[in-house]
């Protein structure tokens, strides 16, 4: 039996012959230069023939790369025609909202209650690093999330809007010092630990917004850890290591906890919607419709007077 061709390796392939480069075709496809070489190394021990010459300083085409790249393209393009063939209103849109009861889940609902007849698929996928590479696979419509601190340059193939500028909180057990105040100032946390998820692989650009707050207002983050998802197991978290953790203003409750406000100034999380810049899909209309509509009434689109956020942060905002 005669094996299939990969598109996913085939992806891959028409990337670096298309760039020359591993480390151009890398941030294109929003993968690791190491993990783009292996796909390689793996398509050509498919389809058994050498398909780049690499030196240092150079790629190139062999001869049975220049004739692969003719049917990659093909097929590739048949492949997309099909699912935009089949893109229309009874396909279900695939949206990830990262976590329950956030704001990316707020956005869902108005749209699901504005056009019941579209149908919405959610997942929780817990962070936009981890989103990203499935919205440029085309197994994921739509995403949401901060789109600097990644590790990679953002994708020249997705589009993204800004959706809301959310103040942050902190998290703290009942009995905590910091749960006697209604709101804390960030000049309390000089010197202390907070736990800002650091490790989460799934969500790099929550953990490089964490650690450039605490770095401006003199305190530290907390040991990386596996990442702690739900309320039970968040206030599972909270009991075992005791310390505040930086989280969403509209963060869901959790058993034996409050959430207070930070400010002075108030730190905020630029989320925005993300998805491919073609994508044509009636539900991506009903999403834009929501996030209109909640910014408007909700004040979304303006920061607080003299809000916090990392500089890359305003520099998009300011140039979008």
């Amino acid at each position: 039996m005669r094996q299939e061709l990969d598109l996913r390796l085939l992806r891959a392939f028409v990337a670096v012959a298309e760039e020359l480069h591993f480390t151009r075709a890398a941030h294109r496809l929003f993968v690791a230069q190491q993990a783009l070489s292996r796909d390689i190394r793996r398509l050509e021990s498919q389809v058994g023939v050498r398909l780049f010459v690499r030196s240092t300083r150079n790629v190139s085409l062999t001869n049975d790369g220049e004739r692969l790249l003719v049917h990659a393209r093909a097929l590739l393009a048949l492949n997309d025609a099909a699912l935009r063939d089949l893109g229309d209103a009874t396909r279900p849109l695939l949206v990830d909202v990262i976590g329950q009861g956030l704001t990316a889940g707020r956005i869902v609902d108005a749209a699901r209650l504005a056009t019941p007849q579209q149908e919405f698929t959610v997942r929780y996928g817990g962070g936009l690093g981890a989103a990203l590479p499935q919205l440029l696979a085309g197994r994921l419509d739509v995403a949401f999330g901060r789109t600097e601190g990644l590790p990679l340059p953002f994708p020249p193939e997705l589009d993204r809007r800004l959706v809301r500028y959310e103040p942050l909180g902190l998290m703290v057990l009942t009995d905590h010092p910091l749960a006697a105040l209604d709101e804390v100032p960030l000049d309390r946390l000089r010197g202390m630990e907070i736990d800002t998820s650091a490790g989460n692989e799934d969500a790099p650009e929550w953990v490089d917004l964490g650690a450039a707050l605490l770095e401006a207002f003199g305190a530290r983050p907390f040991a990386p850890h596996p990442h702690v998802i739900g309320p039970d197991e968040t206030a599972r978290h909270l009991r075992s290591h005791r310390r505040p953790i930086l989280t969403m203003s509209e963060s869901p409750g959790v058993p034996g906890a409050v959430l207070r406000p930070l400010v002075e100034p108030v730190p905020v999380y630029p989320w925005a919607m993300v998805h491919l810049r073609d994508a044509d899909h009636p539900g991506m209309t009903a999403l834009d419709v929501a996030v209109t509509e909640l910014a408007a009434k909700e004040g979304w689109g303006q920061p607080p007077d003299g809000a916090w956020l990392p500089s890359a942060d305003g520099e998009w905002a300011r140039g979008r």
